[in-house]
C-alpha cells in the first residue's frame, strides 16, 4: 500500500472496525486478520489495538474477558448503541464524501 493510501486509510481505521464489530464480536488479532483478508495488508496489529483502546475509553464497545486456551484471557469487542449510532453517523459522512468526490471526478466540481 503507498503512502498516499496509507495516510487515507488512517482516516477511515475507526469506522472500518466498527464496521466489523457491528458483524459479531471479536478479538483484536481477529479484526487484523480479517483486515488482512480484505487486502489491508500493511496494517499493524499494534495500530488495530491502540484503536480498540481509543474506542473502549469513548464508550463505543463493550469488553467482555474471555477465557483463551493460549495464554491469558481475550478481550471481545461488540459494539453497543453508543458505537451504533456512531457508526451511523460514519456512513452518512462516507456517502456525503464519495458523493462530492465522484462530482469532483466527473468534472462536476
Amino acid at each position: 500500500m503507498g503512502k498516499q493510501a496509507t495516510e487515507m486509510l488512517k482516516g477511515v481505521l475507526e469506522g472500518i472496525v466498527l464496521a466489523l464489530l457491528a458483524h459479531a464480536p471479536t478479538y483484536g488479532y481477529q479484526i487484523t486478520a480479517s483486515l488482512r483478508d480484505q487486502g489491508f495488508s500493511d496494517i499493524a496489529e499494534g495500530t488495530v489495538y491502540a484503536l480498540l483502546v481509543r474506542v473502549e475509553q469513548r464508550g463505543l464497545v463493550d469488553v467482555e474477558k474471555v477465557p483463551s486456551g493460549k495464554g491469558p484471557p481475550r478481550k471481545v469487542y461488540s459494539l453497543n448503541a453508543q458505537g451504533r449510532d456512531y457508526l451511523d453517523e460514519f456512513w452518512r459522512t462516507w456517502s456525503f464524501l464519495t458523493e462530492r468526490l465522484d462530482q469532483l471526478r466527473e468534472g462536476g466540481g
